[in-house]
């Protein structure tokens, strides 16, 4: 689905490693007509342009370290700030935790603004582990075992649970079945979003809600 929409739509998703939420986030992205933004783009892309907060990750990454909440926040604070955002956007990888939460709803708060929904896929830890094991195979990287998957997930799972606890609260949690196809899941995220009256044009609705 390609359609855009017209209003706003601000979106989170969050999911496992191997839930397919990259690529699921592009297609809500484009369908509600806003950029789809990941943490380890914004990373890359101020790199590789040479940006002063480029050259501040870069050297965090190349000690080994990892990238600080302050500057993780200041990253996406500047990425949200470009005008291709202006109308909204939905969020990869971000927030993390609940320090980055609080830096998110601060940053929209002062610009009158606030998440619409926070998508999660529900994908079982042994689904993905199957999934990341099938992807390492498929790209070489040996480096990809069981034990390293199983420690991200553990990571993500100490990580994250603690913020979709808090958005729940909020009644911002859509909760969508992220086993099946791409196809099969990409649908259920659109009907879920329509119950709650995010709707995209072509896809039995008006435009996404502000």
């Amino acid at each position: 689905m390609t359609a855009s929409a017209t209003g706003s739509a601000r979106f989170l998703i969050v999911g496992p490693q191997g839930s397919g939420k990259g690529t699921q986030g592009v297609l809500v992205a484009e369908a509600f007509g806003v950029p789809a933004i990941s943490t380890g783009d914004v990373f890359r892309e101020n790199i590789s342009g040479g940006t002063e907060l480029g050259s501040r990750v870069q050297a965090i990454v190349e000690a080994g370290d990892l990238v600080p909440d302050e500057l993780t926040c200041e990253l996406v604070r500047d990425r949200l700030a470009q005008p291709d955002a202006a109308r909204g956007f939905l969020l990869d990888g971000f927030p993390r935790n609940r320090a980055q939460v609080a830096d998110l709803e601060e940053f929209l708060a002062g610009r009158g603004e606030a998440l619409d929904a926070v998508i999660e896929l529900s994908v079982p830890r042994d689904e993905s582990i199957s999934r990341l094991r099938q992807r390492a195979i498929d790209q070489g990287r040996t480096d990809d075992t069981e034990q390293v998957i199983a420690n991200r997930l553990a990571i993500y799972e100490r990580e994250t649970a603690p913020i979709l606890d808090e958005y729940r609260g909020k009644g911002l949690v859509v909760q969508v079945d992220g086993v099946g196809s791409l196809d099969e899941v990409t649908e259920r995220i659109f009907d879920a979003l329509a119950d709650r009256g995010l709707n995209v044009t072509g896809n039995g609705g008006n435009g996404a809600a502000a």
